[in-house]
């Protein structure tokens, strides 16, 4: 295990910084040519002779099915390149660049040929047709990402075969925006973010103890009172009141229905699917502030948490509770078409259930044995309802606690243990283990270099190396595995800016992991074209964590 000497700082560094070679890489490919440095990497990519050259007077060709794929790319390239493409239908010949549907190709996959005559592209739906013209980018010199005219650059795309389709269906980065509220522009940055990287799924964590974020209009009081704190802690968590230092600002922010439909329809049309989670029963001290009726204590509820840590304040599990919740699901379906609707689960403290003798006689009258029992007949009601209208239960691992709704999916946080379990009952599963996946963990074990964490440590290597396939599944069991995601919790997150921080170059590496092919996964290779793929981020404006350029190996 490399064990780290020192950090570079994440100041914005030039082109030739960022190419230096890497002490700590391996050794790598003898042949690596630079030109060719896609993420994630390709099943096929065998490099050809020449190259093609796009100029104001290319045109794109299309499939009507792809035309909105080849609007989005001729728009995406204008800015660098000052170029106003045109986009035509399909015609004779193969000059230009060519988009053409044709059956037979895995979804979200394709064939990407590049000649001194033009660029073409095979795929049968418009996922692989975006995810094509990615890869495409990524053969361009960096500066395609540039947002003005960049004068004097010629636009070649090096000749070369692509085949090429993901491992995995479920390809995603979840953000915790509960903690921390971050502004509508930069959520849909980071959208951009995740499908220049190919990946699929935006897991929007909504609602937390600290601020509710998602304007319901059944109930406006969760917004107008519960996307407020008071205040937060300075530096790192303790529960000792003695010790606690607070910032003495206000943290407030939500999202409009019409903030989040804009951010939906800017997702769609990037093939990322936003999966939004409202967390039930516990994480809801926001939600029984803003609606005491909900909560599961007599007593009066102090305003919104200031402290992290987990919250004693749980919903109670009253008829009206659960109507209320319904009611909030029935706002969150209108507004997200994702199939699947994530209700948290996770961290459900139950000492008030215990305490109540109103719960207690719940728990009676329902035949059930506790309170874990208790909790899944909850989340059983919410399985129930949203399955009569055609969408998914998702939840972390603790939904397995007192019995799995029927057709819920698990996200398997606590290592992979919780997943297994799922799958061997068959149902679908989410892996993201703390292990390799929570990207609020240090990024060095020189932690006096970094900024505050949560603790933890998770390097790039280490997510390189994720297997979202447990060995002890069988064949039949590992295609509940729909894939993978990481956890961006923000409690030590304030700003884009550390977010980003937190997120990237970690990030690129998980993208590898869950798109490319076993047999095409490999570290050396992949410390090769990273150097190359950060002055991409650079040219992005993304202020990603340097590499370590010093490490001692024992």
């Amino acid at each position: 295990m490399h064990t780290v000497l020192r950090a570079l700082l994440p100041a914005a560094a030039t082109a030739l910084l960022n190419t230096q070679p890497l002490h700590s890489q391996p050794a790598g490919d003898a042949t690596f040519d630079s030109h060719y440095a896609v993420i994630p990497r390709p099943t096929v990519l065998a490099p050809a002779r020449g190259r093609y050259t796009i100029t104001a007077a290319t045109v794109v060709r299309t499939s009507p099915e792809f035309r909105r794929v080849a609007r989005r790319f001729a728009r995406d390239i204008g800015g660098a390149t000052g170029f106003d493409l045109a986009v035509a239908p399909l015609a004779p010949g193969t000059r230009g660049i060519t988009l053409r549907k044709v059956p037979g190709l895995p979804l979200e996959g394709y064939r990407l040929d590049v000649t001194p005559q033009g660029i073409m592209v095979h795929a049968s739906d418009s996922a692989g047709a975006f995810y094509a013209l990615e890869t495409v980018k990524q053969l361009l010199p960096p500066a395609i990402y540039r947002e003005a005219e960049i004068r004097g650059v010629a636009w070649v795309v090096p000749a070369v075969h692509v085949e090429d389709a993901p491992r995995f269906p479920w390809r995603g980065s979840h953000m915790d925006v509960g903690r921390h509220f971050q502004p509508k522009a930069f959520v849909k940055k980071y959208i951009d973010l995740l499908a220049r990287h190919k990946l699929n799924r935006f897991h929007w964590h909504l609602t937390e103890d600290q601020g509710w974020r998602l304007q319901i209009r059944q109930y406006p009081r969760l917004t107008e009172v519960g996307s407020c704190r008071t205040s937060t802690l300075v530096g790192s968590h303790t529960d000792d009141p003695a010790k606690q230092v607070f910032d003495g600002r206000q943290h407030c922010g939500s999202y409009s229905q019409d903030d989040v439909r804009e951010i939906v329809a800017y997702a769609a049309d990037r093939m990322i699917t936003v999966v939004p989670e409202i967390e039930m029963p516990g994480h809801a001290q926001a939600a029984v502030y803003a609606y005491p009726f909900l909560a599961s204590t007599k007593d009066p509820i102090p305003g919104l948490r200031r402290i992290w840590g987990v919250s004693p304040y749980i919903i109670n599990p009253s008829d009206s509770s659960v109507a209320f919740m319904q009611n909030v699901l029935a706002e969150v379906m209108e507004l997200f078409p994702s199939p699947w609707i994530h209700i948290g689960g996770d961290e459900a403290v139950k000492d008030q259930w215990k305490a109540s003798p109103e719960i207690q006689a719940r728990i009676t009258s329902l035949g059930l044995k506790d309170e874990h029992e208790l909790q899944s007949w909850f989340i059983r009601q919410m399985d129930t309802f949203l399955s009569k209208r055609g969408r998914r239960l998702i939840g972390w691992d603790e939904i397995l606690e007192g019995g799995l709704a029927e057709n819920a999916t698990v996200m398997s946080w606590r290592g992979m243990a919780g997943g297994i379990a799922a799958a061997r009952e068959g149902h679908d599963v989410v892996m993201a283990p703390g292990s390799h996946t929570y990207f609020d963990h240090y990024q060095s074990q020189d932690k006096a270099s970094e900024p505050l964490a949560i603790g933890g440590f998770t390097n790039i290597e280490r997510v390189y190396g994720f297997e979202p396939v447990p060995t002890e599944l069988t064949p039949q069991q590992a295609k509940h595995i729909l894939g993978a995601q990481s956890q961006l919790w923000t409690e030590y997150i304030p700003n884009p800016r550390h977010l980003e921080y937190m997120a990237f170059p970690r990030l690129v590496a998980l993208s590898e992991a869950v798109w490319s092919s076993k047999d095409r996964r490999d570290y050396a290779n992949f410390m090769q074209r990273l150097p190359v793929h950060l002055t991409r981020l650079d040219a992005l404006d993304v202020n990603y964590r340097r590499l370590d350029t010093v490490t001692i190996t024992p």
